[in-house]
């Protein structure tokens, strides 16, 4: 995976986020490869509230519907 720095992180469009309200601060988790959807599953299932695990998992599944299945 590609090192994604600050200034790379706020040229990314919110469409690019999982929680596109707070992108590009802390906690927006960025979905923009697929390396990147996953490691945003496993931040907010250590960090986030209930309702962020759920748009986080939305937001990876409508973007990536392959990740998750086997």
């Amino acid at each position: 995976m590609a090192k994604l720095t600050t200034s790379r992180r706020k040229a990314l469009p919110k469409s690019q986020f999982a929680i596109p309200s707070k992108a590009p601060a802390s906690g927006s988790y960025p979905i923009d490869t697929a390396n990147r959807a996953r490691a945003a599953l496993s931040r907010v299932a250590q960090n986030g509230t209930p309702a962020e695990q759920a748009k986080v998992r939305a937001a990876v599944r409508r973007k990536y519907p392959e990740i998750g299945k086997s």
